[in-house]
């Protein structure tokens, strides 16, 4: 694991799927990835990076709004319910993690308390169905199909800041 850094992005635009969903029904909106891909190449787009989750609003113990994102070099019109959007540009604390994806929600709580004791604030504001993320990402950085080993994979955690 990479010790988290702090960097301005620029705004990405991408295709995803957003769904609401459960620790235990995540797969209904992970599985859409490859179609996501699929409906880029298909219409001539090229991929700016890797594969993402974006999570909108978490309640680990209720409901998930998370999205299934792909960034892509244009804006792109989407099709059914894969739709455009763009992640929004500003200051971001990322970490890079190799390891089993089982151990990101320990390695995101780390992150969040690292930030913590660095007086940042992040881009969230809570209600009675959770926090609501201004932009919290986990971006696949490792081709499954090229390293099945999943204690190999490497993901970025990426999480706006407030200012």
């Amino acid at each position: 694991m990479t010790e988290p850094q702090i960097e301005t992005r620029a705004a990405q635009p991408y295709l995803g799927v957003t769904a609401t969903v459960t620790m235990t029904t995540f797969n209904l909106v992970a599985d859409r990835i490859g179609e996501i891909i699929g409906l880029v190449v298909s219409r001539g787009g090229s991929l700016a990076g890797a594969p993402f989750f974006r999570y909108h609003v978490i309640d680990m113990a209720g409901e998930l709004v998370v999205e299934a994102g792909v960034p892509t070099t244009e804006p792109m019109t989407g099709e059914g319910d894969i739709t455009p959007g763009e992640l929004p540009a500003g200051r971001y604390v990322t970490l890079t993690h190799t390891g089993h994806p089982d151990q990101l929600i320990e390695v995101t709580d780390n992150l969040l308390k690292w930030a913590e004791q660095q007086n940042l604030t992040w881009d969230r504001r809570t209600s009675d169905r959770g926090e609501h993320w201004g932009s919290r990402l986990e971006s696949f950085l490792t081709n499954p199909q090229e390293e099945p080993d999943m204690t190999k994979w490497s993901t970025e955690l990426a999480v706006r800041l407030a200012d």
